[in-house]
């Protein structure tokens, strides 16, 4: 009601949006005619005039750019090359802009272009050109390009992905709309059967022209390469390059190649999971992607909505990984599982007796207690859709609910453990816990009270050596109780909430869950945090090994990252909000190129699932028999094979397309069109593929949509039916729900049950009304708010970490290249000398300051202790700064001529033998490995040596401590979730952590790399014992998408275990001597040198938290 209203004073957004883009379309009409005039070699010298004015129109930057590059070779001062390469960032920006510009200006006449092309190749057989190198090196690997007399014969058939097509397509207007929307950054929302590939073709051969790239990204990798190798011929015929990616294996050059062309297809997962080997590169030559410029998402919903609560993660194995204790509890969950599904249908029963006989209170009491144990039972979901029983239950929970659930211990008492369905989560209850303890040791899985058990272990007056084996022993069986709960905690999730068949599916020896939107499977995706080794463990399939991350990131962050972003999909409106907030994407809707004969019918509501099941198939029957084909929407696995068995009884032909057949999905789709051929499918099933049918369906009526249930989200149902009607077909298309369905059990309104109820409906009977389908409708937005809220918190975390990860990402780049290593050094270099001197200059502490200097750096400077004192901090930091850079640059030269006479020995002496070589250094303890070219060692006199020791060391403590800062996130990220109980936001603290945390990551690698650098020498030993450096071994990495928990999960999880890092000591201090005043005088003592100093507390505290120092005396 409400955008009727905004509709009537504010407009109509499309058809807002549709004026704009108007005059563009007719720009383009305006060249029809002369494109149609040009010969087919004039056609094809169209996209090199593009090229060179959009070459033209950079040129002057360009070339300020290739001085800036010189004048940087030139100067030594670092300060002046950091503001020298910043102006470079600035200048790429502005190309960027000018080239965009460029674009928008011969757009119209590239879609002229482009249309005349596929106009060419549906009026010819074959299409004969003047041949040039590109039509000769793409004859020898496409049969559809001949060369033949220095001319060029490009048929209008060929292969794609195993099909044979012949290209039969020409843009018409309203793709052309879609063409400008996407190209000017939005999502083009098309319905079904309208070409959105063919659309793509426009902006995709328009943004390839620039040589930046261009990525089309789809949901699967059958519709890649089924894409990339029914549109390439037109593009290649202009000759831009095509390939894609999910046809070559990762960090392979053939996959490098790909990403080097002008227009490159591929799947979302490959596109992210490449982007984190690159940032887990050795060497620039093992980087495969460019700069991330121009990308089209095919399905924008399905991956920017539906992926985006699913984390792209490269892990490794982690020491003892495969240690778990699954196999051993499993038997005490199955016992806890039976043995309160047994005694709550006891319950049930009596309930339901109780009620029948006017004793409402207590049946209603035992009817909550079922509701709560076991809610999704068949049985008490049948009797809830019984006339006012769900009202009955609604009355009793809110009265347990009221006053923070403060009445709810009384329903819980009996027990074994709570299911709150709406959250996914479960809770075990006192009773629960002593089921699983068993009489024999009851403290199975009671947490000690850390710091109670210390004092009394300190109280027993042990020797030092009894009392630490003491202390160790309470803190091992600390960590195996906290892992032992949570791994309990797992499983019984794993038991009572996870479904096989519906959430996932077992194949192979393998549990492969099932996406709740498309019903495919999800291929590499596990649920994180110890759930999918839980599910593992009740399926007796192979328990994998735990793993740490190594990288990670979300599609959000990783789509953001694009100059440019669009996409285009049948089902985006209902998201609108959503992609703006989140991506800035604005979605147009496109009108339809021929108007939407189907009829969408309103729902039919049933009281049970058996009665709309038997509905389904009496009309399945008898539209099969007329000759129509039906497709019918399911939810899950489990429901479609049940309809299968149905219509089986019938002997009703049909296919059937779910999580396990998701392999022959074409082919079932394929064959959906033909007459009174039956198709049962979930409910995005066959997303990119048409259902076409032949003049005789179209005559019986077309296809017909049977959808058995609402799923959660509209635009869900909205895909299902439109399936059906593309292109003007007639259609249909027809939803069942009952009371029974799990959106209407858990969000449906009270007023359609108590509708129900007062109409006194008879078994079979069904309702049928537009505000029962509204009324649906809301339901489904309710989940869609919560569902986005979910979405936004989880992405508001991850901005967190997303800061983080550009820089680490953006020094770990630098390092890579070299070619700005030495200003991160410099800028590490004046970061370590600033928080020396201000920590050291507070406490006026000139004996720690040498002292930091010597540790760090390993020299001592010209200020004593009275200039100290006299001077300020920035001429102190400049001082020292200019001291030790000087010192650096000195000591890497010396390291150059000190390893140049074994490099020139080597070189012209054994350079036939040897390509890279080894070479040694070491800072006293440690030594590193330092691979180098030996022919650039040789030729810049040994400063590609000492470079490439640079990029090692940094490169090198870089990765391994973001990889333990990683793990650092994700325990924070678990453990701020209890601040909700302090009445704190945990967003908020968890924000206010991580700078904490990544303040000191910053902090300590800088200091690491400095150090090494600082102190490093080659290795004199055998220096004349070179050797040449053998390939380097790829790491063993898994890429996974990891299906994580929602915020309400994690505040779940955390309520039952409020600590669970295992073997981490917890310690509750007891304070034994007052408190101290920040103004109040203390005595402080170092504890590498022995030195004493007495200051103020506030002056003392910095240096006492670094660890080196601590109060012997409080004045």
């Amino acid at each position: 009601m409400l955008g009727k209203i905004l509709k009537l004073f504010v407009g109509d957004k499309s058809k807002k949006d549709l004026k704009l883009i108007n005059p563009i379309i007719e720009e383009i009409h305006s060249f029809e005619n002369e494109m149609n005039g040009l010969s087919n070699d004039d056609l094809r010298n169209q996209t090199q005039i593009f090229k060179e004015l959009i070459q033209q129109s950079t040129s002057d930057i360009n070339s300020q750019i290739e001085n800036i590059k010189g004048e940087i070779e030139e100067i030594k001062d670092f300060d002046k090359k950091e503001e020298l390469f910043s102006q470079i960032d600035k200048l790429n920006e502005d190309a960027y802009k000018i080239s965009e510009k460029t674009l928008n200006e011969i757009l119209p006449k590239a879609f002229a272009v482009i249309k005349e092309t596929a106009k060419r190749f549906v009026e010819n057989k074959e299409i004969a050109v003047s041949s040039n190198n590109f039509d000769i090196e793409l004859s020898s690997r496409k049969e559809y390009v001949k060369i033949k007399d220095n001319k060029s014969y490009w048929e209008n058939t060929w292969d794609a992905a195993g099909k044979n097509i012949i290209w039969d397509m020409v843009h018409y207007d309203v793709q052309l709309v879609g063409g400008v929307a996407m190209h000017q950054g939005k999502i083009a929302e098309m319905q079904t059967g309208e070409g959105k590939t063919l659309v793509a073709t426009l902006p995709v051969y328009l943004n390839a022209l620039t040589g930046r790239g261009v990525h089309l990204v789809t949901v699967n990798d059958y519709l890649a390469k089924r894409d990339s190798a029914w549109m390439s011929p037109i593009f290649e015929f202009h000759g831009l390059s095509v390939d894609c990616i999910d046809y070559h294996k990762p960090n392979s050059p053939e996959r490098k190649k790909a990403y080097n062309s002008d227009i490159t297809y591929g799947t979302n997962n490959e596109f992210g999971f490449d982007y984190l080997r690159d940032n887990m590169a050795n060497s620039p030559d093992d980087l495969v992607q460019r700069k991330h410029n121009f990308a089209i998402v095919d399905e924008v919903d399905s991956v920017l909505i539906d992926d985006a609560r699913t984390p792209l993660i490269i892990s490794g194995a982690i020491p003892k990984g495969d240690k778990h204790e699954f196999n051993e509890l499993k038997p005490k969950i199955e016992r806890i599982v039976s043995t309160q599904r047994k005694q709550l249908i006891n319950t049930l029963a009596e309930a339901k007796n109780q009620i029948s006989t006017g004793q409402e209170e207590e049946g209603a009491f035992n009817l909550l207690r079922v509701f709560r144990g076991i809610p999704k039972n068949k049985a008490l979901i049948k009797y809830l859709s019984e006339e006012g029983v769900k009202q009955i239950l609604q009355k009793t929970e809110n009265f347990y609910m009221q006053d923070n659930n403060r009445e709810m211990p009384k329903i819980d008492k009996e027990l074994y453990y709570v299911i709150d369905e709406k959250n996914n989560q479960i809770e075990l209850t006192d009773k629960g816990i002593e089921f699983l303890s068993g009489e024999d040791n009851p403290d199975f899985f009671i947490m000690p009270e850390i710091g109670i058990e210390i004092s009394k272990i300190e109280d027993k007056g042990l020797s030092k050596e009894n009392e630490a084996k003491e202390k160790d022993e309470l803190y091992r069986d600390f960590g195996i109780k906290s892992e032992r709960i949570h791994t309990i905690n797992q499983l019984l999730k794993a038991y009572a909430l996870f479904e096989k068949d519906i959430q996932y599916v077992v194949m192979e020896n393998k549990v492969m869950i099932v996406d709740e939107q498309t019903g495919r499977i999800m291929d590499g995706r596990r649920y994180s945090d110890g759930l999918h080794q839980a599910i593992e463990a009740k399926e007796n399939v192979k328990i994998e090994a735990a793993t740490q991350t190594f990288a990670t990131i979300t599609l959000q962050n990783y789509f953001r990252m694009y100059n440019k972003l669009s996409g285009m999909t049948g089902t985006a409106i209902t998201e609108a909000g959503e992609f703006w907030e989140i991506y800035k994407l604005d979605v147009m809707e496109i009108p339809t190129n021929r108007p939407i004969q189907r009829s969408d019918k309103e729902d039919l509501v049933y009281k049970t699932k058996r009665e709309k099941y038997n509905a389904v198939i009496d009309e399945v029957t008898d539209l099969s028999r007329s000759g129509r084909p039906v497709l019918i929407g399911t939810t899950s696995v489990e429901i479609s094979e049940l309809l299968g068995r149905m219509l089986k009884i019938r002997k009703i032909s049909h296919n059937i397309l779910n999580a396990k057949l998701h392999k022959k999905e074409s082919d079932i789709v394929a064959e959906a069109g033909k007459p009174g051929q039956v198709t049962i499918a979930t409910n995005m099933a066959g997303r990119g593929t048409d259902i076409k049918l032949s003049d005789l369906v179209k005559d019986n009526g077309g296809l017909a949509i049977i959808g058995t249930e609402r799923h959660d989200s509209r635009r869900v149902d909205r895909q299902l039916r439109g399936r059906s009607g593309r292109q003007g077909d007639p259609g249909s298309s027809q939803f069942y729900v009952s009371l029974e369905d799990n959106l209407m059990r858990l969000f449906g309104t009270e007023r359609i049950a108590k509708m129900m109820d007062r109409m006194g409906l008879e078994e079979g009977e069904v309702i049928q009304h537009s505000m029962i389908t509204n009324s649906i409708e809301r339901a489904q937005k309710k989940v869609e708010e919560n569902n986005f809220g979910i979405r936004k918190r989880l992405l508001e975390y991850d901005d967190v970490m997303n800061a983080q990860r550009e820089v680490i990402y953006r020094r770990r780049n630098n390092s890579l290249f070299g070619e700005r290593l030495r200003i991160d050094i410099s800028n590490m270099i004046y970061d370590t000398c600033e928080n020396i001197v201000y920590s050291n200059k507070a406490t006026n502490d000139f004996k720690n300051f040498e002292f930091e200097l010597i540790k760090y750096f390993s020299i001592t400077t010209k200020i004593d202790s009275e200039s100290f004192e006299s001077m300020n901090d920035k001429e102190i930091i400049d001082n020292t700064y200019s001291i030790v850079l000087k010192h650096y640059l000195t000591k890497i030269e010396n390291n150059a001529k000190l390893a140049y006479p074994v490099i020139k020995h080597v070189y012209e002496k054994q350079r036939e033998k040897f390509k890279r070589i080894v070479v040694p250094f070491t800072d006293g303890i440690k030594t590193l490995q330092v691979i180098t070219d030996l022919e650039k060692a040789y030729n810049s006199d040994g400063d590609q040596l000492v470079t490439d020791f640079e990029k090692n060391i940094s490169l090198a403590i870089l990765d391994n401590s973001w990889k333990t800062h990683l793990r650092k996130m994700d325990e924070l990220k678990q453990s701020v979730q209890l601040a909700v109980h302090e009445q704190k936001d945990p967003l908020l603290i968890y924000k206010f952590e991580a700078f904490e945390l990544f303040k000191s990551l910053i902090d300590s690698v800088n200091k690491e790399i400095l150090s090494f650098l600082f102190k490093a020498e080659i290795s004199t030993d055998n220096n004349r014992d070179v050797k040449e450096a053998s390939s380097r071994k790829p790491l063993s990495v898994n890429t996974s998408k990891d299906e994580i928990p929602n915020t309400e999960e994690l505040r779940q999880r955390n309520r039952a275990i409020t600590n669970r890092q295992s073997n981490q000591p917890v310690e509750t201090i007891v304070r034994s001597k007052p408190k101290v005043g920040r103004n109040d005088k203390v005595t402080i003592k170092n504890i590498k040198n022995g030195q004493t100093r007495q200051l103020k507390y506030k002056h003392a505290e910095k240096m006492i938290a670094q660890g080196e120092w601590l109060i012997t005396e409080h004045n």
